[in-house]
């Protein structure tokens, strides 16, 4: 089972309805138990990075998503991604989930059009459970305006928008992915299929 987090700031069904189509068992939800027995978590999010953090405090779930990231595989979406760093520059300083080495900021577009919005290739650095199988030349659906700031080491794969910027990431069982794997055609569902498999403990 898949539990996906429910704290108010996520595009919760539309990521319910991938796995849906996958055949994987889910539940959205906010309880702290349900987290707690669930198999493998999702983190999903859109909008401003102070908002998602206050509304998951609010909530309670800061405490009980750390604690269960330690056992168990989750996975960031987007914003949800974000909140997986240390902290973020966006709208001032916000302290994150620190489950990742790193920091969020501000994309150096370089003169292209922000947010990044469309599709753009993914480039592999370090392969890892969720690339397996992916094709070089995949291309993925992307929505923001910031990005990771972390070591190579915890980049699995990268995109080039104006600079070059982290699309999957991963440090042991915490994933995060830049872009909209629920909406990226057969190779975001492959990756979330990818990450439905992965070992439990």
């Amino acid at each position: 089972m898949i539990g996906i987090i429910d704290y108010g700031a996520g595009n919760l069904f539309s990521v319910k309805n991938a796995l849906d189509y996958l055949g994987v068992e889910n539940c959205v939800t906010g309880d702290k138990e349900e987290i707690e027995k669930a198999d493998e978590l999702i983190l999903p999010g859109v909008g401003a990075f102070p908002d998602a953090m206050n509304m998951l405090e609010k909530k309670g779930l800061t405490e009980v998503i750390c604690r269960e990231a330690q056992r168990k595989p989750l996975l960031g979406i987007c914003l949800g991604m974000q909140l997986l760093f240390e902290k973020s520059s966006e709208f001032g300083e916000t302290k994150g989930l620190g489950l990742i080495p790193g920091q969020v900021i501000q994309i150096d577009s370089k003169g292209l059009k922000i947010p990044h919005m469309g599709w753009n290739d993914l480039r592999i650095l370090n392969p890892c459970a969720m690339t397996e199988r992916m094709k070089e030349d995949a291309y993925v659906y992307f929505v923001h305006s910031f990005r990771a700031d972390t070591e190579e080491e915890n980049i699995s794969c990268y995109t080039v928008y104006g600079e070059k910027i982290p699309a999957l990431v991963r440090r042991g069982m915490v994933y995060g992915a830049q872009f909209h794997p629920e909406k990226s055609g057969k190779t975001g569902l492959k990756m979330l299929e990818n990450f439905a498999r992965l070992v439990r403990v």
